[in-house]
């Protein structure tokens, strides 16, 4: 039989998700990593330094054209960290409340009702609360799609000529 189409939207007030796919490194991972880089290493090893392999901090230096693609200041607190996302997630599944998971973690309870209903995993019909999904949709929104400087800039080396 099934469910009937619209089933998810009708339980969650919201349109689904694609899924995540692959866990990726958290941005705290890679923050580390440029400020390692930032420090004079290589790579290589500012990668293993925060417990990255060596491809991924290959690539990461690649894709930001030796710059670092993001503020590399610690993080204010506006935001909710993976940390957190994971307390949230501890305390709901033992069945505390949205106040006594407030309280626990030194936030209005009205950040901790809004992050649990709006990233509320939807597997198998139930509203359940997933730190690394919520983690992944934050990380997802807060990318901006701006190429890194170093990547864009043609700069004094090019040989192309114009005119």
């Amino acid at each position: 039989m099934g469910r009937p189409a619209g089933w998810m939207k009708e339980l969650t007030g919201r349109a689904p998700v694609k899924s995540p796919g692959a866990p990726c490194h958290r941005r705290e991972v890679e923050r580390g990593f440029w400020r390692e880089i930032a420090k004079g290493l290589l790579p290589e090893e500012a990668a293993k330094a925060v417990g990255a392999s060596q491809a991924v901090g290959s690539r990461w230096f690649r894709h930001g054209g030796g710059m670092a693609p993001m503020d590399l200041a610690r993080l204010t607190g506006r935001y909710l960290s993976f940390a957190e996302r994971e307390e949230i997630a501890l305390l709901k599944a033992r069945g505390a409340g949205v106040r006594r998971i407030a309280h626990a973690l030194g936030r209005d309870p009205s950040t901790i009702s809004r992050e649990l209903r709006r990233n509320a995993a939807t597997r198998g019909g139930k509203l359940d609360y997933r730190a690394s999904v919520a983690q992944w949709k934050a990380d997802v929104v807060a990318q901006r799609p701006k190429a890194a400087k170093l990547a864009t800039n043609r700069g004094c080396g090019s040989t192309s000529k114009t005119g």
